[in-house]
Parts: C-alpha cells; sequence; structure tokens
C-alpha cells in the first residue's frame, strides 16, 4: 500500500489539524512520541463522538489493536459497538484487507497518518471519510492510537447509520500520507521565520 509523504497542512478538518497540532507540540520537545496520559487538547469533550481510543499490542507482527472506547460516529458507521474487540476482528474480512494497513503504518512509522476516503451511503451520495491516526508510547514500543474520524458530504445531509457495511462497494481511497515533514508545532497566526514580511 503505498502512501505519500505530506506535512501538516494536508488535514482537511480544523478540528482534526487542531488534534494533529497537540500532538506535535508535546512530539517537538525532544522528537518522541507523547504518552498518552499527556495528550489532552482543549474541549476534546466536544470530539468525544468522533474519536476511538486503541491499546497496541506489539509483541507480535502484525501489531494487535484493541478497541478501547468507541465514538458514536464510528458505532453509528459500522452498525454496532466495537469496544473491547479486536480491531481486525470488528472490520471483518471484507474491510480489514484496506483498512488495518493504515493502522499498520502509523504503527512501524511512529507518526501521524492520514487518509480519505470515499463511500457511497445507502441513498448513493458520496460521503468523504476523512481519518487521523495519532500514535503514542510508553515510553519505548507504540502502546496507544487515537483515530478522530470525520465524514462529510457534499450534498450536505447524508446517513451515516451503517455507512461502512450498508452497501456493496468499497470505500474508495483518495489520499493515504504519512504526516512526515514539517513535524513541529506553529502556533496560529504566527509568521514561520524565513517568511517576515520586510516594509519599506
Amino acid at each position: 500500500m503505498e502512501f505519500e509523504s505530506a506535512n501538516p497542512s494536508v488535514v482537511k478538518s480544523i478540528k482534526q489539524r487542531d488534534l494533529l497540532n497537540n500532538w506535535l507540540r508535546l512530539f517537538a520537545r525532544e522528537r518522541l512520541l507523547p504518552r498518552i496520559e499527556e495528550y489532552q487538547p482543549a474541549r476534546i469533550e466536544d470530539e468525544l463522538p468522533d474519536l476511538v481510543f486503541f491499546t497496541v499490542d506489539t509483541a507480535s507482527w502484525p501489531p494487535r489493536l484493541t478497541i478501547e472506547s468507541d465514538g458514536t460516529r464510528m458505532s453509528s458507521a459500522y452498525g454496532h459497538t466495537g469496544k473491547g474487540r479486536l480491531l481486525d476482528e470488528y472490520l471483518g474480512a471484507r474491510l480489514a484487507p484496506m483498512m488495518m494497513p493504515v493502522y499498520y503504518e502509523c504503527i512501524a512509522r511512529r507518526l501521524p497518518v492520514y487518509t480519505i476516503a470515499n463511500i457511497d451511503d445507502v441513498y448513493g451520495r458520496i460521503v468523504a471519510y476523512e481519518r487521523l491516526l495519532l500514535p503514542f508510547s510508553n515510553g519505548d514500543n507504540v502502546s496507544h492510537v487515537i483515530a478522530s474520524l470525520k465524514t462529510i458530504s457534499e450534498d450536505g445531509n447524508f446517513e451515516i447509520k451503517n455507512l461502512m457495511r450498508g452497501n456493496d462497494s468499497l470505500p474508495t481511497p483518495k489520499l493515504r500520507a504519512v504526516i512526515d515533514r514539517d513535524l513541529f508545532h506553529r502556533a496560529p497566526g504566527r509568521i514561520p521565520a524565513g517568511d517576515q514580511i520586510e516594509f519599506s
């Protein structure tokens, strides 16, 4: 599976960009993965319906991801809750082969991964499924991953219930990117060094 190299600006959603900036602020201190308990973005409660928390077991490869909590959006899109289940088993034989490599890339590279895929809802409306994966460590290997899942349709309204399982077609990948460039936290509204404006 091919992944592009990207910088943080590849992330479209303002809320996902804020989640990424909070991760970058922690990462930039020593260029090390942050611990999950350090990660406390402002107003994260507002994002919980779109967040899924995983624990990661890297004792073997591929690693095993267990769903520790799943946001209401994921439960709706997949038709049922997955808390306590292994992610590959929850996804099933149809979806796991295209979904799991994205998580494996995040864990192997120890970097954020961002993907966009299009999928039709039950009424045939195209929905963009934007996923941001953030890795965390307990000091050694990747121990946790947080996934932010956003769905948006240019048609406006769409049906999220059973979105990922409700039709015969698989999601169509539009972008797979590893965020491996410009890994520093930039405060909003600041002009980067080197881009200062000179007035004559």
